[in-house]
């Protein structure tokens, strides 16, 4: 891997601990400020929102501006984010800006891994991208909730800044204070990500003209017969995934009565098995082979239904990390096949973008849905059996799809698995 490679994955290291262990604070705010009970799956649909209200543009600013420059932006916006749920804000609408940072860090972090590194290595650095994200949300989630918890919010509590009034008094928003550092480290990493050699495509100042660039590049990668199905199953992925995050704190209260700080160790838990599948699936899967990890996806959708059956923690970490590895070791390569695709039909950032734009519209719409069940008094249980289905259901269409694309549209199949098979440069 070239130098610049490790810049990149430590930036997104720290991002990323930042964004995860800034959600646990944010659960922890809602909760001790007696919130409505919906409030807190309604994060994350919040923070998705950006992604799909500014996806036109996002993908569009990535190209046009050098990636390093694109990501210390957007950790500003972040640490803005933060600030105001620090200082008053509501918790929603701080973490929607958190998101909307997140938004615009995404096309950069995923597309200067196309400038920089040729497509044999794409699934390799996918999967060390994926691995150390999953790792810092393993970390997040776990720094999340010992920021929260009864040994170190006293201390930092404690923390008195000399002549300064800080207006920090409880436990979560010390945590937050503490997370704000996190974003500022990653915006140092930020500065000295390498410019690549990537020609700058010139941003318009036409929002019409890119909005209908990118309807247009959301159509061609939507057509192309193996973007088609990589894109429908990261998009499935992450939108169910997104959202289990949330739903395991509700399902971790309901069947073991763990509370926040317990209920954080699960969800790293998760965490620690995707890494371990992302990391296999990096050494394991070739480009050209991804397709092949699709009935994954229906084992995955089964296993989640099966979690409603544990009530015993020792039966239930194993269970989580064996689902969280199913999902590791579908997505690297899908995801990889994806960019790939993405990145021969137009440029890096757009297609991110087109990415983003789609998986984040699946957090937000099955978000909205638990959102609104919770309110209606549906039980975690409940969502649970609910997603289980729904991601069993739709990965066997998808395997269904891409059966006929195989047989319908032969040539056109094998040419593209040709392409991903001899491009070494």
């Amino acid at each position: 891997m070239k130098k610049g490679f490790y810049t990149i994955m430590s930036a997104q290291f720290f991002s990323s601990l930042a964004d995860n262990a800034l959600l646990v604070g944010a659960i922890e705010l809602l909760k001790t400020s007696n919130a409505p009970a919906w409030q807190v799956p309604a994060l994350t649909p919040m923070f998705a929102l950006f992604y799909v209200i500014l996806a036109p543009l996002v993908g569009a600013f990535s190209d046009a501006i050098p990636k390093g420059k694109v990501m210390f932006v957007s950790n500003t916006i972040k640490v803005i984010g933060c600030l105001m749920m620090l200082f008053g804000g509501h918790p929603l609408l701080a973490y929607a800006v958190v998101g909307l940072g997140a938004a615009a860090y995404s096309p950069a972090k995923y597309g200067i891994l196309t400038e920089l590194l040729p497509p044999s290595q794409l699934v390799k650095a996918n999967g060390w991208i994926e691995g150390l994200t999953i790792a810092s949300i393993i970390l997040g989630v776990l720094l999340g909730g010992q920021l929260v918890g009864a040994r170190l919010a006293p201390w930092l509590l404690g923390f008195d800044l000399p002549f300064v009034t800080t207006g920090v008094d409880t436990p979560p928003e010390a945590a937050i204070s503490a997370i704000v550092l996190l974003y500022v480290v990653a915006a140092i990493f930020n500065l000295y990500i390498p410019r690549t050699e990537a020609v700058l495509q010139p941003l318009t100042s036409n929002v019409a003209e890119m909005v209908r660039d990118f309807s247009q590049c959301n159509a061609k990668l939507w057509a192309d017969k193996l973007g088609q199905i990589s894109l429908a199953t990261t998009t499935l992925f992450w939108g169910v995934s997104g959202n289990l995050r949330v739903i395991v704190f509700a399902w971790a209260a309901a069947a073991l009565g763990y509370g926040t700080t317990q209920a954080s160790s699960l969800v790293g838990v998760v965490a620690i098995g995707t890494a371990i599948g992302a990391v296999v699936a990096s050494w394991a899967m070739r480009l050209d082979r991804a397709t092949s990890v699709i009935p994954l996806g229906v084992a995955m959708g089964v296993l989640v239904i099966g979690l409603n059956f544990i009530r015993d923690v020792w039966v239930a970490a194993p269970f989580l990390i064996m689902l969280g590895a199913i999902g590791g070791f579908l997505v690297v390569p899908m995801n990889a096949l994806l960019q790939h695709r993405g990145h021969n039909l137009m440029g890096a950032g757009r297609s991110i973008a087109v990415q983003n734009f789609n998986e984040q519209a699946a957090i937000l719409g099955l978000g909205a849905f638990y959102t609104g069940m919770t309110k209606l008094g549906l039980s975690a249980f409940g969502a649970i059996a609910i997603f289980g289905v729904v991601v069993a259901g739709t990965m066997w269409w998808i395997g269904r799809w891409h059966k006929r694309n195989t047989v319908v549209h032969r040539d056109e199949v094998e040419r593209l698995l040709a392409i991903a098979r001899s491009d070494k440069h």
